[in-house]
């Protein structure tokens, strides 16, 4: 039974008792099936993954861990707050094991936590394990590039913590020698380095010597570039951070979750930052649902795939070049692209970037609208954020890439043409289709 069968089977029994539900689910797997989604942070998972969601493991509560830590020493030793644990303490070690498998050399150097929910709440977790209230954090400006956790001013980090920002060039890069400078001048105890809209290749070594050098701990968010750095087409943070963060539901195709490595001496605090201290029972039908989605990595097509996200990146963003569109630093070194479709006075522009988004989503293309650098407004920002993981996950290659410029292109000349957008839509459910078809993820 091919998995489009299998969850319409699934989503049959759930009409039986619930159509409305039923038809709503039935409704959104039609849209992914009809678009193409282009949003870097979105992605598609496999059956198995889907169906360890599903599993029996949902009914199950397990505050606790399923070790405990003792002067400083990881005991393997039930350290759950209710009965019943076996099975559950079973799968989160294997999830544990797996993770430091695919995160670290040396898995033994490490520590791994599967029980964050998201990734904002693994990012407050090791804030809070490492700073006081009052304590000063540093990390890239929002309107650069950033993060909301990394002190956002709407965000509770910048509530309790004083927060300090580094901001890209000119050319949309990083400038250490900056962040080194704002370092020494405020000695953060932390130092965020990750992004959740930067084109370039990140530099952990050259944040490590930095936080060394003023004696901060260095936490690595990479929760849009995980995949990469785990098969070698990015940068790694180890050994350079102390820290690592993620979610992983971007490019590491899992469930809706985050994730939590660090060097092993830390592993004690780290745990009790996030359990008794941030939340509660952890989710642990979304455990084996990580579990699954790391063997996926840790596989030789999952290398394979993320080599290929990065090839349609750059593809993707040449072409958009070609076609005079305005890219942030002038192109990817990575998985994602940013499109300026405001400041371009020689080449591809519109009236306003929310509403292109709205508008390639009417064509069938599903994007996100975002700052870029300089921005003073998020909700009336420049750019348009796009990426290449979810359509690389249908098997889309370099040709796609070409086509999938071409359709952006028409869109914008034409975006105040509803005839034109949907001569655009059929396009996009042809191309789509030819993939969705045969995917054996969950389209």
């Amino acid at each position: 039974m091919k998995n489009k069968e299998l969850f319409s089977k699934i989503n049959e029994l759930i009409a039986s008792y619930d159509p409305m539900v039923a038809e709503i689910i039935s409704a959104e797997s039609y849209r992914q099936r009809n678009t193409i989604s282009l949003i870097p942070s979105e992605n598609y998972v496999s059956a198995q993954v889907a169906l360890a969601l599903a599993s029996s493991f949902t009914n199950k509560y397990s505050e606790g861990y399923p070790h405990v830590w003792k002067e400083g020493v990881l005991i393997d030793k039930n350290g759950r707050y209710y009965q019943g644990q076996k099975n559950t303490n079973k799968i989160e070690k294997l999830a544990i094991q797996r993770a430091l498998e695919l995160f670290t050399d040396i898995p033994s150097d490490y520590h791994a936590n599967v029980q964050a929910t998201s990734g904002a709440p693994a990012n407050l977790a090791v804030i809070g394990a490492f700073l006081k209230p009052g304590d000063t954090l540093m990390g890239l400006a929002l309107d650069f590039g950033g993060h909301l956790t990394h002190g956002h001013k709407v965000s509770v980090t910048s509530h309790y913590y004083n927060a300090v920002h580094y901001k890209l060039n000119e050319d949309g890069k990083l400038d250490y020698d900056e962040i080194e400078k704002l370092a020494e001048k405020y000695k953060p105890k932390l130092i965020i380095s990750g992004a959740t809209a930067y084109t370039g290749k990140i530099d952990f070594e050259r944040f490590g010597k930095i936080a060394k050098k003023v004696g901060a701990i260095l936490l690595a968010d990479i929760s849009h570039i995980a995949g990469l750095c785990v098969t070698g087409e990015h940068p790694h943070p180890f050994p350079h951070a102390d820290v690592i963060t993620s979610t992983t539901h971007k490019i590491l195709r899992g469930p809706r979750a985050g994730i939590i490595v660090c060097k092993k001496e830390y592993g004690p605090q780290v745990d009790k930052a996030l359990f008794p201290a941030l939340q509660g029972g952890p989710h642990m039908n979304t455990i084996a649902a990580m579990a699954v989605a790391f063997k996926e990595a840790l596989s030789d097509e999952y290398k394979a795939y993320t080599q290929q996200v990065v090839k349609n990146a750059k593809v993707l963003s040449e072409k958009l070049k070609e076609y005079n569109f305005k890219l942030i630093s002038d192109g990817t070194e990575n998985h994602l692209i940013l499109l300026d479709v405001i400041n371009n006075k020689n080449g591809i522009s519109v009236k306003n970037a929310s509403w292109f988004a709205e508008r390639l989503e009417f064509a069938g293309i599903v994007t996100n609208k975002n700052t870029v650098p300089g921005d003073a407004k998020p909700w009336n920002p420049s750019g348009i954020r796009i990426g290449t993981p979810a359509v690389t996950t249908l098997g889309m290659k370099e040709n796609e890439m070409v086509k999938i410029a071409e359709l952006i292109r028409l869109t914008a000349l034409h975006a105040e043409d509803d005839s034109k957008l949907t001569e655009v839509k059929a396009d996009v459910e042809l191309l789509v289709s030819k993939f969705a078809q045969n995917s054996n993820f969950i389209i």
